[in-house]
């Protein structure tokens, strides 16, 4: 039997004596093969495909699995040093090496290459279509270097700053194919549409909460609720309103009508945790029934948040709007977001630190106990509660594939 190390202290040190047993032997199995867990690479994923076509379903060999690594993971692995904005922006050609040498290694572990290896292709790319914080005047910004990433900058400070950019944006909405199309949209999609490529929808959006507080700030957002409710109000109704009318005239440029336009909509939206229950409801519960109605008004639609954050707190307010898809913090167990989302495929519940820290007990012991709430009513697809991060290892999602296809099975 293995021994455990001092890592080894969160799921693993908490689960029950016979969950113990099933990972020190899936471990024990690990080393003895080498350091690469046993698995048939062809039937797990054979069977996982079937599985993510319907978490739900009634026949589904095993539970869903979809903790698939992802281009960040791929500097740690080869041992090069996170160079973000070089990999995306400035250096296609090192980029692509890079790719083609992390799905060598992917093919050989895990059985598939796994993260995209074709070169872009410009003539084929759509122009940018302004997005949803140009309405509210804030830029889109590279913050961090090599490792950094977007930020929206704020565009008001003071609640007078925050009404008349609000003013600003009620006037934009009355002529928002000036702002948001580019001069030469018309010629470029013509162009576009005669290659075959089609206008991209917009129907995914950073959530009310997130999209608020970097146009605000956080904190004037959460005083604002005290201090002028009536202001939070309009912001949130134009919000709501913007959002419709940039989806709106996307859909009309790529030719449809309210009626025939496709259906769905997701939001990712982490600083909700921040606003209590009732600052949720009176702010942004009005903007996803808005949305919802507009987009994804009926049972069957598609309907998707992202928070990996600490906000169980609003899940009784989330389980009106039903939704199709989460992916929730690490805090928040199954049995916590099933009693909510009835509905809802669960694309959790890894804490991304376990993955990414290669806390092996601790990534088994994770899937043993998310699986153990699941498996009655089913609909879990395990991966991280949050993103996937640099630093978890294909080592590490071959170990995770063979707890599913040895400890997840539905018969």
């Amino acid at each position: 039997m293995r021994t455990q190390t001092a890592a080894e202290t969160g799921a693993y040190a908490e689960t029950g004596a016979e969950h113990k047993i099933m990972i020190d032997r899936l471990l024990d199995d690990t080393r003895a093969a080498g350091g690469l867990a046993p698995v048939d690479l062809d039937a797990f994923w054979r069977d996982n495909d079937i599985a993510r076509a319907d978490p739900f379903g009634s026949s589904i060999p095993q539970c869903a699995f979809s903790a698939i690594l992802t281009w960040e993971c791929i500097f740690d692995e080869l041992g090069v040093e996170q160079d973000w904005w070089r990999f995306l922006y400035q250096d296609e050609k090192w980029a692509l090496d890079l790719s083609r040498r992390y799905n060598d290694l992917a093919e050989e572990i895990v059985g598939r290459r796994i993260v995209p290896e074709t070169p872009r292709n410009p003539e084929r790319e759509w122009p940018e279509i302004k997005g949803l914080h140009e309405i509210f005047e804030a830029r889109n910004v590279w913050e961090g270097g090599a490792s950094g990433s977007w930020w929206l900058t704020q565009s008001a400070h003071t609640p007078d700053e925050l009404r008349a950019v609000l003013d600003r944006a009620e006037k934009r909405l009355e002529n928002l194919p000036a702002l948001l199309l580019p001069e030469d949209w018309a010629e470029q999609k013509a162009r576009l549409t005669a290659l075959g490529e089609t206008v991209p929808l917009y129907r995914h959006q950073r959530g009310p909460c997130t999209f608020a507080c970097s146009i605000f700030g956080v904190e004037n957002m959460l005083y604002l609720f005290y201090d002028d409710p009536d202001l939070m109000r309009r912001f949130g109704d134009l919000i709501a309103r913007a959002i419709i009318a940039r989806a709106r005239l996307i859909d009309q440029e790529a030719g449809f009508t309210e009626e025939t336009a496709p259906r769905g909509w997701s939001w990712a939206d982490d600083n909700c945790c921040l606003f209590t229950p009732e600052m949720f409801e009176f702010f942004a519960m009005p903007i996803h029934r808005e949305v919802f109605a507009a987009f994804a008004p009926d049972p069957e639609d598609r309907r998707f948040q992202h928070s990996d954050s600490a906000m169980g707190h609003l899940l009784p307010l989330l389980s009106e709007l039903d939704f199709k898809g989460v992916n929730f913090g690490p805090t928040l167990t199954v049995s916590e977001i099933r009693g909510h989302c009835p509905n809802a495929v669960i694309a959790g519940q890894l804490a991304p630190f376990t993955y990414s820290r290669n806390e092996e007990a601790n990534m088994v012991a994770e899937f043993l106990r998310d699986f153990s709430q699941a498996r009655e009513k089913r609909g879990l697809s395990f991966t991280t509660a949050g993103s996937i991060n640099n630093g978890s290892r294909l080592s590490g999602m071959r170990l995770l594939m063979a707890a599913v296809q040895r400890y997840g099975r539905f018969s």
